[in-house]
């Protein structure tokens, strides 16, 4: 994972992970066999309401002398399933994965896809230009890409003091 000039912040993944990583580094680690399937939670566990938290999308931010572009893995989602706005140089990238469940399965052996609902809300790093003229979105074998025009911004001013 690259770093900028801010290498003293940590990173989305990697405050996810101090938060969400509950595991005790000196409690020996233990691995279940391959073909052991883990039984999904009951609501008394806890987990009543995990489906209010919709999945993470997955991104990659760059900009170019003139363009920022946001691009994201979305494979296996189709057009009329995706919701991209922005507003106040927030941009937010939302929908739906549907095909994951079949109503004659009986068993799961194996579930490691995600499909449902994700959602992924992002401060853009530099101020873009949010008119339609100014962003493009394409949705091409599996990627969406985003582009914005960065809004030109003016150098400062010198103010004499007098």
């Amino acid at each position: 994972m690259a770093r900028n000039n801010n290498d003293d912040m940590l990173m989305e993944d990697e405050l996810a992970a101090a938060f969400l990583d509950d595991s005790n580094p000196a409690a020996p680690a233990t691995e279940e066999p391959a073909d052991v399937v883990e039984e999904a939670p009951s609501d008394d566990d806890g987990w009543d309401n995990a489906d209010e938290f919709p999945g993470q999308l997955a991104v990659d931010v760059y900009e170019t002398a003139d363009k920022l572009v946001v691009k994201a893995r979305t494979a296996g989602i189709s057009k009329s399933d995706l919701d991209v706005s922005i507003s106040d140089n927030i941009l937010t990238i939302s929908g739906v994965l549907s095909g994951g469940e079949d109503e004659h399965t009986t068993r799961w052996h194996i579930q490691e896809c995600y499909w449902g609902e994700f959602s992924r809300t992002i401060a853009l790093p530099v101020q873009v230009r949010e008119d339609e003229n100014s962003v493009k979105a394409e949705l091409k074998d599996g990627v969406l890409t985003i582009t914005f025009e960065k809004e030109k911004v003016e150098a400062p001013k010198k103010i004499q003091i007098q």
